[in-house]
């Protein structure tokens, strides 16, 4: 009977996922489920495939953006993927697939025998080759099998002959011979060239290497090397070389013992492998993982902000407003996505956001190539999303003979664009400061430290952003992930005193929107928001607050400075984050943590509860 294989099947359609299972069900291999990018990652990470099933169009990664991070692992860049698609597929986009490793597309509705017949080749293939390397495996055996029977003979000469010719060919592999007893070892070429030393200054004795270990690793080698002397003949282990200059070195070592005619060892001999560049692989694909679980979960707390505080005089508008300002942010993060997340094409962006009004003449734009960082992109996509809304409701754009420019130049030390309405009917300073006005100025100068003007002329709208160069085009690297501190249920809260003023630092503007928001209906004043590290650490030297909330990650670098602050003066506070990881700083293992996207109730548990106990106090 032939080894079932696994099939991977990829939609956020759970019909779909069904429809698939049903039609490939008759192949009787182990049909795997996946109803995000995220699920399939996870599948992957820990088995084998035999072929991807993946929908195009999904939210979060679409299907290229999952192909790609696929075939970048090295165990999935033979893997087959077929695309499955329920739009029309252009030739353009069949070539992005085809590049990304894809090896055919099946378009919906799905003719079940041709889906079962593309698998079932890929599933075939997939097992041969299986076999493939089972019959390599009992190939490699039986003639190492043969070689023991050769090395019978004069096994000392050709272990070490081996190990330098290993050691040679490979070149981050290095061979080493203990006679036990003796204080000096045997080492080739490659073996000093893995601990960064000259052969002809240094002489291998058990001390000297002993200094060149990291300190942690040393009592597992000592333990590995009596085990050897006692039953286990042969050991690996993974271990950390300090070369002199400073640098340290990942390496496995692989040691054999030979023993006399009474059972004793009498000699060791091992093979060492650099695998620094393993290691460093396997931290950047978790530091990726980290990096799009983070990126999801920013996304997700953004919406949540403005499902939250959006408001409307109808169930219909308020789905208007709703998924305009989400559409605003997911053009934002196709252009992003796009180009990896590096910047943002300016006049792609806002051509983007005023596409559904540049009818005839009606939208103008002009300015110089300027490419945005990931925040400034997002940002700038609600302020024009907002400006482009209340013009097509009140302003020019509702009217046939009104007209919109946006112009944009790129100063010294600022981007400034000017938004400039006439043609309209007339306008008036609005009464209030709507929700929309809000998003603007806290986009604009919440969270870019931008200035926002605007203008309220009869004749129409006259706007103007300034937003500083070091805000609009720096480019951020991916940062180490923050350990997260789950917060138990039990928790008690942050003990406040009977003054509640809380120190608000976020930089995402609606996401401290709605913070705000639920505090000050939790009673609470709040000083800020502050969207930078620097202002941060200016407020929390007033101290004019009794507790804060603090985005651990910032614009301009981590909030552990001002937590140190905090702790110091025993202020309390809790962290909010994206990241999903196990714990933040050891030093702060005891703070409360809130994961975005945060939820209402935890935030009124940690800020509510404290409170009353405080005055219960």
């Amino acid at each position: 009977m032939a080894e079932k294989v696994n099939v991977l099947l990829v939609d956020d359609q759970p019909e779909k996922l069904l429809a698939y299972e049903v039609i490939l069900s008759p192949l009787d291999e182990n049909l795997v489920k996946a109803a995000s990018a995220r699920e399939a990652l996870a599948f992957l990470l820990k088995n084998d495939v035999a072929v991807v099933l993946i929908d195009v169009c999904m939210p979060e990664l679409d299907g290229f953006q999952l192909a790609e991070m696929i075939h970048e692992h090295p165990r999935f860049q033979k893997t087959a993927i077929i695309f499955i698609s329920a739009i029309q597929v252009e030739d353009v986009d069949r070539l992005r697939g085809y590049e990304l490793g894809a090896v055919d597309y099946v378009p919906v509705p799905v003719v079940p025998e041709l889906l079962r017949a593309k698998v079932r080749i890929f599933a075939d293939l997939f097992r041969k080759t299986r076999e493939l390397e089972r019959m390599n495996v009992e190939l490699e055996r039986r003639v190492a099998e043969r070689t023991a029977e050769l090395e019978a003979s004069n096994a000392r000469l050709l272990q070490i002959e081996q190990g330098r010719s290993l050691a040679l060919a490979a070149g981050q592999m290095g061979s080493w011979e203990w006679e036990v007893g003796r204080c000096e070892l045997k080492w080739d070429e490659g073996q000093h060239r893995i601990f960064g030393l000259d052969p002809r200054r240094f002489t291998p004795t058990v001390e000297n290497i002993r200094g060149l270990l990291h300190p942690d690793d040393w009592q597992a080698l000592h333990q590995t090397v009596e085990r050897m002397s006692k039953s286990s003949r042969t050991q690996q282990t993974e271990f950390r070389v300090l070369r002199p200059n400073g640098e340290t070195r990942w390496c496995t070592g692989t040691a054999a013992a030979s023993v006399d005619a009474g059972g004793r060892v009498v000699r060791i001999s091992g093979v060492t492998v650099d695998i620094t560049d393993r290691k460093e692989a396997e931290e950047r694909q978790t530091l990726l993982a980290r990096e799009v679980d983070h990126r999801a979960r920013n996304a997700l707390a953004v919406i949540q902000s403005i499902i939250r505080l959006t408001r409307a005089k109808s169930v219909d508008e308020y789905v208007t407003a709703i998924e305009g300002r989400i559409k605003a942010l997911a053009r934002a993060h196709t252009l992003l996505s796009d180009s990896r997340w590096h910047g943002a094409d300016l006049a792609t962006l806002v051509a983007e956001e005023l596409a559904p009004y540049r009818s005839g003449d009606k939208v103008g734009m002009r300015g110089p190539d300027v490419s945005l960082q990931p925040s400034t992109a997002q940002g700038l996509a609600l302020a024009l999303h907002e400006l482009a809304t209340n013009a097509a409701k009140h302003g020019a754009l509702s009217s046939i003979n009104g007209k919109v420019s946006l112009t944009w130049q790129l100063l010294a030390d600022a981007l400034v664009l000017d938004w400039t309405e006439s043609g309209g009917p007339p306008i008036m300073p609005p009464a209030s400061r709507s929700f929309g006005l809000r998003v603007i100025r806290a986009s604009i100068e919440q969270q870019l430290n931008g200035e926002a003007r605007f203008d309220w002329h009869r004749a129409g709208l006259h706007c103007s952003f300034s937003i500083p160069c070091r805000e609009a085009m720096k480019t951020q690297e991916i940062a180490g992930s923050p350990r997260l501190a789950k917060l138990g249920g039990g928790s008690a809260g942050l003990k406040v005193s009977g003054r509640p003023r809380v120190l608000l630092v976020e930089d995402e503007a609606l996401v401290a929107m709605m913070i705000q928001e639920c505090l000050g209906e939790f009673g609470y004043q709040v000083v800020g928001p502050i969207a930078t590290a620097t202002e941060a650490a200016v407020r929390a030297a007033d101290g004019n607050f009794e507790a804060a909330v603090l985005d651990i990650n910032l614009g301009d670098g981590a909030v552990y400075p001002i937590a140190d602050m905090l702790a110091a003066r025993g202020v309390p506070f809790v962290f909010v984050t994206g990241y999903d990881a196990e714990s933040v700083d050891p030093r702060f293992r005891n703070v409360p943590v809130l994961q975005k996207p945060i939820e209402r109730d935890v935030l009124q548990r940690i800020f509510v509860v404290a409170a009353k106990a405080a005055v219960a106090g």
